[in-house]
Order: C-alpha cells, then sequence, then structure tokens
C-alpha cells in the first residue's frame, strides 16, 4: 500500500470504492464456514486482535499530521461503535433471525440512507444524477434479493407462526440497525478523512473494536475448544480478519478523501454483487436470469455515479 497521505484521483478513488466494498462481499460470502467453526463474538475478537497486529506500526501519529482534538477522538470511537461494534451485531444476530430475501431488500437501502446521511450530516449537494444512481442500485439489490429462492415452509399452528412472525420482525428490525450503521460509517468517515490519514484511521477504529468486543470475547474464548478447529479455518481466519480490518477500511477511507460521501455510498451495492458472484463462482450457486438483470441495473447505478459531468462535484460545507 502506498505510504503517501494525498488524496488519489477521483478514478482511482472509485476504484477504491468499488474494491472496497466487494472484497467485504466476498469475505462476508466466504465466512460462512467461520461462523460454523466459532462463536460469533470469538470470531469478531479474533478478528480485530489479528487486524491490530497487522497494523501496529500505523497507530504511531505521522510527523505532518496535527494532533487529535477531542471532536476527533470523538468521531474515532463512534466510527468504530457503529462501523465496527453494533454493525457486526445487528447484521449477524439479525441476519440469522430473517430470512436473506427480506434481508437484502432491506440492505438495498444502505445508498438511500447514506446519501440522506449526507445531506443532513455534511451539507453535501445531491444531484439529481446521484439519486438515480442511487435508485437504479436499491432496484437492482432489491431484484437481487427477490430473485434468491427462499424456503417458504413456514408453520402455521397458532403458537409458532406468531413466534416465527416476531422473530422475523426483529430479525428484519436488527438488519435496518445495521443500515443505519453502515451509512453512519460513511459519513462519519468522510469527516475524519479531513483530520486524520487514512492508514491511523483505520489502525484507531479496529483498536476500538477490539476493545469493545473484548469481554464477550474473553467469555467466549474461555468456554471454548480451540482444538477442534480445522487447519483450514484458521487460515480462512487471517484472510477474513486482514480483509475486514485492514484491507477494506484503508481503501474506503482513502477513496472518501475525494469522492463525496452520497456518491460514494451508491459503490455499496458491489457488497452483495459481489457475495452473490463469490456464490455462483465459487460455491456453485446458480445464477438466473433475473439476477443477471439485478447486476445490469445496479451496475448501470454504478456508471451513473462515476461517469464525469461538466459541473465539479459537490463538496461537504465547511
Amino acid at each position: 500500500m502506498p505510504h503517501s497521505t494525498a488524496a488519489p484521483s477521483r478514478l482511482l478513488a472509485y476504484f477504491f470504492l468499488a474494491l472496497s466494498m466487494a472484497l467485504v462481499g466476498s469475505y462476508v460470502a466466504l465466512s460462512k464456514p467461520l461462523v460454523a467453526a466459532l462463536p460469533i463474538f470469538l470470531l469478531a475478537w479474533m478478528r480485530f486482535g489479528i487486524g491490530g497486529l497487522a497494523m501496529l506500526h500505523w497507530l504511531r501519529r505521522p510527523a505532518n499530521e496535527p494532533a487529535m482534538t477531542p471532536h476527533t477522538r470523538g468521531l474515532v470511537f463512534l466510527e468504530s461503535l457503529l462501523g465496527n461494534f453494533l454493525f457486526s451485531i445487528c447484521m449477524l444476530f439479525g441476519v440469522s433471525m430473517t430470512s436473506a430475501v427480506a434481508a437484502g431488500v432491506i440492505l438495498a437501502s444502505i445508498p438511500a440512507v447514506v446519501a440522506l446521511m449526507s445531506w443532513v450530516f455534511l451539507r453535501e449537494r445531491i444531484g439529481p444524477r446521484t439519486w438515480l444512481a442511487v435508485a437504479c442500485g436499491a432496484v437492482g439489490i432489491g431484484l437481487l434479493a427477490l430473485s434468491k429462492q427462499e424456503l417458504s415452509a413456514q408453520s402455521t399452528s397458532n403458537p409458532e407462526a406468531d413466534l416465527a412472525h416476531n422473530k422475523a420482525l426483529l430479525g428484519n428490525l436488527l438488519v435496518f440497525g445495521a443500515v443505519l450503521c453502515e451509512a453512519a460509517y460513511a459519513v462519519i468517515g468522510k469527516k475524519l478523512t479531513g483530520a486524520l490519514s487514512p492508514k491511523r484511521i483505520t489502525a484507531l477504529i479496529n483498536l476500538w473494536g477490539f476493545v469493545l468486543m473484548t469481554p464477550m470475547g474473553v467469555y467466549a474464548a474461555w468456554r471454548f475448544d480451540f482444538g477442534g478447529v480445522a487447519t483450514s479455518s484458521w487460515v480462512l481466519l487471517v484472510f477474513y480478519a486482514l480483509a475486514a480490518s485492514v484491507w477494506t477500511v484503508w481503501l474506503w477511507m482513502t477513496g472518501l478523501k475525494t469522492v463525496p460521501a452520497a456518491r460514494a455510498g451508491v459503490f455499496t451495492v458491489m457488497l452483495p454483487i459481489s457475495a452473490a458472484l463469490v456464490g455462483v463462482l465459487v460455491l456453485g450457486e446458480s445464477l438466473s436470469g433475473l439476477q443477471l438483470l439485478a447486476f445490469a441495473v445496479a451496475l448501470l447505478g454504478v456508471v451513473l455515479a462515476t461517469l464525469p459531468s461538466r459541473n465539479t462535484a459537490a463538496t461537504p460545507a465547511p
């Protein structure tokens, strides 16, 4: 990774943002064996620990970077609390309670929520083309979610049906909570890139994630039999930790130095797209015509967001 803290060109920033979300989708799809092999809290704690060891040298403040103000410290903590800690909890437990179709449709709202938060908190002007790109992403991911075959064998007996309905409702709320956390992550990250380098942001929010997850991680580790974990799972864990804690965060923060948060939010469509492609290419799942249409519509949104315009891109108000 480059050592320069200068903002990348717009085209390179777009590439970083797309690659970041594509990596998120790929490790989400490939982490299914990890969830089966390790408790969720232990998995998250070890992810932050491995990532922290890889980024120890990134914690040191560069000579040309000013000392953090209390406001910046607060933003770093919020970035980790919302984007690392709460997002992981809401997403992992939410998806386990609701259907894949419902979760996919809810996640389709991420670009729109990012755009709204950018407008409210960053005072970014959002042009019609960006809104159209957001809409394409939402429609594309919605089609992708609705195209998945879902087990609809829900019990119709009174107590079991009520319990399943209430559990699914709670799961949907948790997934939407993850959407809010992801949107806040994008908006707060944009603020942080004006004060800290992408490397230091990545290392600091990972450190906070490790601290926040430690009580539950230690409890899970105390009762866990590590000898039963296969070697392949440990190798996958290292990839997961580096991808989730280091690579994706650095790429996202570097891209945000150049791209407005609302436009960057459009690139979150790459998350479910890459997860589905990994499922097809690696896990042997099938790809339907409706899924191909979903990909085309979602990628049209990315094209609309990245095409150069005559006007200068909107920038946050001071």
